[in-house]
């Protein structure tokens, strides 16, 4: 009888450890495409911070630490003005409160029961992407193996693509290393002209950011703020003036 016993909780042991590994290389199945697309991005970025001067160690934690591609783009642009780490802590801090919103979303789908550790593993990983692609899911419930696939499999490119873009950067000649600065600005430029094309609520606060930034920077009276309280600024106006213009949301206008 006992001999029984064991054996049927033997069984379950390998069920369960079945059905987890098949969950886990659905999540990774499920974020190769989000892979794929991160990985020029953050070639990009290691080749932007080289150029940028910012060290090969700073560059590789960023990205395993922060892992926020917009925040991780104006952090090297901010430690290229010189600002403070107050002025790029929380302008980081702002551009990823979002996420905030994004993970007590998406932890409503978890499985109950899931524990603390997990949910704040889970919680790192979450990005516009994998959040997306986590809420398109047609069940109503998501394992949080599943979760951690899809995650990890889109955290690995964006390391893997970093770790390339520095690899790159340190065989290119000094000149084109210099000229690489630029690609900040074409990128964000490349990113933001289709939004700006197709909604009218993209298009005001993007205006009322640059007329702001424009203001802080050539007015003589705004001469003694720094670079990164600039561009702080800017962007809580902007923001403001978004929300109160547009309440319902960009899709919704």
């Amino acid at each position: 009888m006992q001999a029984e016993t064991k054996e049927t909780i033997d069984l379950q042991g390998r069920n369960i450890r079945f059905y987890h590994r098949q969950q886990f290389f659905q999540g990774v199945k499920t974020g190769m495409p989000i892979a794929v697309g991160y990985i020029p991005i953050a070639i990009t970025f290691g080749l932007v911070a080289k150029s940028a001067g910012v060290p090969t160690y700073a560059t590789m934690m960023m990205s395993f630490l922060i892992y926020a591609g917009a925040s991780q783009f104006v952090g090297v642009q901010l430690l290229s003005l010189g600002a403070t780490p107050w002025e790029i802590l929380l302008t980081t801090f702002i551009l990823n409160l979002r996420h905030f919103l994004m993970t007590a979303s998406i932890s409503q789908r978890i499985y109950k029961g899931t524990s603390k550790n997990w949910m704040a593993l889970l919680a790192f990983g979450i990005t516009d992407e994998t959040f997306t692609v986590a809420s398109l899911q047609k069940e109503q419930r998501l394992h949080p193996v599943f979760l951690l696939g899809l995650n990890l499999t889109a955290f690995s490119a964006w390391n893997l693509g970093t770790w390339t873009g520095l690899f790159v950067a340190a065989g290119l000649p000094e000149s084109i290393q210099s000229s690489m600065g630029i690609a900040l600005y074409a990128m964000f430029i490349g990113l933001l002209i289709p939004s700006l094309r197709k909604s009218l609520p993209i298009f005001v606060v993007t205006l009322c950011a640059m007329t702001m930034q424009t203001i802080l920077h050539w007015v003589p009276l705004f001469s003694g703020i720094s670079g990164g309280w600039e561009i702080i600024i800017s962007t809580i106006i902007s923001a403001i003036i978004g929300s109160l213009l547009f309440p319902k949301g960009v899709d919704e206008s």
